[in-house]
């Protein structure tokens, strides 16, 4: 049985990425002219700061020198974590995307645009923005309804924190 050379850094790279306490996300290599660039993303509940890439990243770095997964040639090796707008493929994603607004493409046909209050095992609890001024709604979302899912930037969303430091502010006055 022949396995692919994703297959084999996935073999390779997830443990150490594992004990790193992160999550190996994506693997790819990709070839840039004659170059070859290996990208890996890595994600964990509680984010990925630049020291932990950099920790990881030179880990991954000496367990790729130690073998021959790679080849002969020269590759660059790139660590990183998923994008802001990401595509939640697994279970974990919808759970770090709670509070979040994300684009949904259900199974009905059409598309949903609500922010994840909850995940469990069977789906999601969203609240639907209201339109014109209307309130938002609660729902629920089975993930068996949902053929396509992808985290949406929000630049203008008010953080309800500092929704909370102003009223104390006005409390004290």
């Amino acid at each position: 049985m022949s396995t692919t050379q994703s297959e084999r850094l996935r073999e390779l790279l997830e443990p150490l990425v594992g004990s790193q306490g992160l999550d190996l996300e994506e693997i790819a290599v990709d070839s840039v002219g004659r170059k070859r660039v290996l990208r890996v993303v890595v994600d964990s509940d509680t984010g990925a700061d630049l020291d932990r890439i950099a920790d990881v990243s030179r880990a991954l770095s000496a367990k790729l020198d130690e073998t021959d997964v790679m080849g002969g040639g020269e590759y660059t090796l790139e660590v990183g974590t998923p994008g802001a707008e990401r595509l939640l493929t697994e279970h974990r994603h919808y759970v770090r995307a709670t509070g979040r607004l994300v684009r949904f493409q259900l199974a009905e046909g059409g598309e949903l645009v609500a922010r994840i209050l909850g995940a469990d095992e069977e789906g999601l609890d969203l609240e639907v923005p209201g339109v014109k001024g209307r309130k938002a709604t609660a729902r629920r979302l089975a993930f068996d309804d949902i053929t396509r899912a992808r985290v949406q930037v929000e630049f203008n969303r008010k953080d309800d924190a500092s929704d909370n430091k102003d009223d104390e502010k006005e409390e004290e006055a």
